[in-house]
């Protein structure tokens, strides 16, 4: 697969790259990120792979990722249209203001102006509603996004990390009242955060809603730097907490042994057996990579090219396998084997429970 191997996402016409570029680390104005001529050097090497799908939000940066975003297709005419362009709302941009964030209709409204605005744009193909304020009626905010729609501001709807009932309220009452749908949710997943496989997954795959995962390295921790090997102690880096944003446990440390095994094995980077892996999961559309340098994000994007083994992946899956949320595990484990009692169902054969197996 390459990057211009486009996917359609959700139930929707809109088809993005399996790699979404996002733009969390352009600009310097948080005390890290990329300066704007290297953000623009990622532009150009994720576009020239064929890339079409760029991911960016009011909050990055306080608006200068924006900015970056806006300029560079500025000065490319007619290259806008030809790029699935992404923008989140939520997040307030003016400290004392009670209206200037979250999912209210002045707020929302006034967001997407502004982004607008620093875009340099007159149109996002997908606003992303970023979080979920639950003082707002969700029809205040579906009404409002189907809105600006209808006005050409906005092409399609998504939400990112709003909790599995929250979500498909939203696209529920919108597909009920007739309004623009939720094509498209972002989580985070990786092989160290799995447990969106409890509900999120399922219920955006009931619904026919598209995921993007966000954070496939786990904020650096996939990265291959930090196994026991990587530290001359043979125990876990002292300077761990410090260079990548999460502190891994000893259930993390674990499958950090078999990502390395299996890197070694398929002659890759740890990072792209882990974006590899994240990609191969059947519920995924698009991965959200990013990175602060160009060439970081030229080795996260040669993943596209990955191919793992089934025999890889399963034991990527039996190290990282979560602990889920009741009542999944149940559900997954327990209900199959009571539902069909040994019966051969869509290929699958079943166990009969054990208190079927006295009874016969």
């Amino acid at each position: 697969m390459a990057l211009d191997s486009y996917v359609t996402l959700g139930r929707s016409g809109l088809r993005v790259s399996p790699f979404t570029l996002g733009t969390m680390t352009f600009g310097e104005d948080n005390g890290w990120g990329a300066p704007p001529a290297d953000a623009e050097a990622m532009l150009d090497e994720y576009l020239a792979r064929g890339g079409n799908s760029i991911d960016t939000a009011n909050i990055y940066t306080l608006g200068h990722a924006e900015r970056i975003v806006g300029d560079y297709f500025a000065a490319r005419p007619g290259l806008r249209d030809r790029i699935v362009l992404g923008t989140k709302f939520f997040a307030n941009l003016w400290p004392g203001d009670p209206n200037g964030g979250s999912s209210g209709r002045k707020a929302m409204i006034k967001q997407l102006e502004d982004s607008l605005r620093r875009l340099r744009t007159d149109y996002v193909d997908i606003y992303w509603l970023h979080n979920w304020d639950p003082a707002v009626p969700i029809e205040e905010t579906m009404r409002a996004l189907d809105d600006v729609v209808a006005a050409g501001k906005v092409r399609y709807v998504g939400v990112s990390d709003l909790p599995a009932w929250k979500a498909a309220e939203a696209d529920l009452v919108a597909r009920f009242r007739g309004w623009s749908p939720v094509i498209a949710m972002q989580v985070e997943y990786s092989l160290l955060e799995r447990t969106p496989e409890g509900e999120l997954l399922p219920m955006a795959a009931e619904r026919g809603i598209g995921v993007l995962p966000w954070g496939p390295l786990r904020g650096g921790l996939l990265s291959g730097k930090f196994s026991r090997r990587h530290s001359s102690s043979g125990r876990r880096g002292e300077n761990d907490s410090k260079r990548a944003w999460v502190r891994a446990t000893e259930a993390d440390y674990a499958v950090l042994e078999v990502l390395d095994d299996i890197a070694e094995e398929a002659g890759v980077p740890p990072t792209q057996v882990a974006l590899a892996w994240v990609r191969s999961r059947p519920a995924i559309t698009s991965t959200l990579i990013g990175a602060r340098r160009p060439d970081q994000l030229k080795a996260n994007l040669d993943a596209v090219d990955v191919q793992l083994s089934d025999a890889q992946v399963a034991r990527l899956d039996e190290a990282s396998t979560p602990k889920l949320n009741f009542p999944a595990d149940n559900n997954r484990l327990l209900a199959p084997g009571l539902a069909f009692a040994g019966a051969t169902v869509d290929g699958v054969t079943h166990s009969v429970p054990a208190a079927l197996e006295k009874a016969r």
